[in-house]
């Protein structure tokens, strides 16, 4: 748990740990950043308002290195907020206050989802893999020299393999994109992603939508 109201963070810990759940709490955003990368966890609860640094960069940074669940806990109620969470990566958005009992449920149900998903994964073979902490993917154990921009968008095209993603959608889920980016500009993208993969029909055009990775 992310979160600087100490007292709010030690409630809720109570609460959860009578569910089987340990919690750990850091309330300074750039040793939580820290210490994710040398631990591992289930879950992050986010809170947005911390002192250094915003809790929607803390969002896009745990994203750009790990797929997490991630559930936001915030007292802001702009929807702007909310919409900027969750096109950055976030699962949930719960806004303060609430009942502890609805995290408790959300959480089981953000990790339900996950657990579908890995066992989803692990039932499709890929030939991809992905390191996220080297930020590399291989294709069919080649590595690919890929830009940070290339890499974002083929990481998240991996995730939505099988499935149609929009040009909107890559805009909004990859952060090494700028928002401002055209059509074109990711239309020229996926051109180098399809040379460097060797296979240019791996990645199928979608007329009017976007693009679909092949299983």
């Amino acid at each position: 748990m992310i979160e600087d109201d100490l007292e709010l963070a030690e409630i809720l810990t109570e609460f959860l740990e009578q569910f089987d759940f340990e919690v750990i709490t850091e309330d300074d955003p750039f040793k939580a950043l820290s210490i994710l990368k040398l631990e591992s966890y289930d879950l992050v609860i986010l809170d947005l308002t911390l002192p250094g640094m915003d809790g929607l960069e803390v969002c896009e940074a745990i994203r750009e290195r790990q797929n997490i669940p991630i559930i936001i806990s915030s007292a802001r109620s702009d929807v702007t907020d909310k919409v900027t969470a969750l096109a950055l990566g976030a699962d949930d958005y719960l806004p303060k206050p609430y009942d502890p009992r609805e995290l408790e449920a959300r959480i089981h149900s953000v990790l339900r989802r996950y657990e579908t998903t890995a066992e989803i994964e692990a039932e499709t073979p890929s030939d991809f893999k992905v390191d996220d902490s080297a930020m590399q993917i291989r294709y069919k154990s080649r590595s690919l020299d890929l830009t940070n921009a290339e890499y974002g968008i083929l990481h998240f095209m991996i995730k939505k393999q099988g499935m149609v993603v929009s040009r909107e959608d890559i805009i909004h889920n990859v952060s090494a994109i700028n928002e401002d980016s055209s059509n074109k500009s990711i239309d020229v993208m996926v051109g180098r992603i399809r040379s460097k993969l060797g296979d240019r029909t791996l990645i199928e055009s979608v007329r009017g939508i976007g693009y679909k990775l092949l299983r």
